[in-house]
């Protein structure tokens, strides 16, 4: 039996042990393809389109790249160890015509250069999600991160699906998780501004606690000091409501921004009896930064989190 056969053969034997299911990040890699019908998911969770740029880690034989280039249009590329793979990969994106738009380069997915990607797509064991989780968070607010079979742990999934798959054998069998995440701003620390109220400028401060895309904090409204509600940061967009007292009287604020490195942009919806109520252009500065915190777990096994 040649070598190259030895590469055909199903990882059924590897199977056997969790471990097999994907590249160590030492080099060694065992092939186990996603189903067509979770990668088709997958692409539509996320909502790739034309304009997007994709990258697989761990990409086998290309179909998740070779899928969003030839029925979305989408751009981009994958990273894998195994030359054989990669070669399959290449020739089925000539084959069908897609060579301009999807490529596979053989390289370790640790050193892969991830920040032209709005789409980043995986099929990782749990270890390799815990390293990889802070790259991502790294990203640009906004990239899409979709995971089969194992979640990223205690970074809470946006979306999540389970598909029945009777052809699986891995893993759950007969299952597949999917998990999107977005990545977020980061916005922890303290921003401050100034909102007009009535007649009068009343300078606000906010104090953002952030892990993963979950914030809580504080808001001074003048002499003012109320809790935050706990809101999420859904990649550069922040929106929270919460209720001060300004101007003599209760008034509940609607925020809603956009975050733009060190500044937000946006709008704030006030009512209350001695405002009525009124929509309010809203831009903050951010004085102060704090770090994103990210947990210290390890990441979950297949459909579990």
């Amino acid at each position: 039996m040649n070598k190259d056969w030895l590469k055909l053969i199903p990882a059924a034997v590897a199977l056997l042990a969790i471990p097999a299911l994907a590249q160590t990040g030492k080099g060694d890699v065992v092939y186990v393809p996603t189903p067509q019908v979770v990668v088709d998911e997958m692409l539509k969770m996320a909502k790739v389109g034309a304009k997007d740029y994709l990258i697989d880690l761990g990409s086998g034989d290309g179909r998740i790249v070779i899928t969003a280039a030839k029925r979305l249009g989408a751009r981009g590329f994958g990273v894998d160890l195994d030359q054989y793979l990669l070669k399959i990969a290449n020739a089925s994106a000539q084959k069908e015509g897609i060579a301009d738009r999807a490529r596979f380069i053989e390289q370790n997915l640790f050193e892969t250069d991830l920040s032209q990607a709005t789409v980043i797509t995986s099929y990782l064991l749990p270890e390799m999600n815990r390293k990889l989780r802070p790259r991502l968070l790294a990203l640009k607010p906004g990239t899409r991160v979709v995971a089969h079979d194992y979640s990223m742990g205690e970074w809470n999934a946006d979306e999540e699906k389970t598909l029945i798959v009777p052809e699986k054998t891995v893993g759950d069998a007969g299952k597949s998780y999917i998990y999107l995440y977005i990545v977020p701003a980061h916005v922890g620390g303290t921003w401050e501004s100034q909102i007009l109220i009535g007649s009068q400028a009343v300078p606000y401060a906010f104090n953002f606690d952030q892990e993963f895309q979950v914030v809580t904090g504080q808001m001074r409204a003048g002499a003012s000091e109320v809790s935050l509600p706990r809101f999420k940061v859904s990649g550069d967009e922040v929106s929270f409501n919460v209720t001060a007292t300004v101007g003599g009287g209760p008034v509940i604020h609607r925020f809603r921004g956009w975050v733009k490195g060190d500044a937000i942009e946006g709008n704030v919806t006030v009512s209350g009896e001695t405002t009525g109520q009124r929509v309010i252009p809203w831009a903050a500065k951010q004085t102060a930064r704090r770090q994103m915190r990210m947990g210290s777990d390890g990441v979950a096994e297949a459909g579990r989190k």
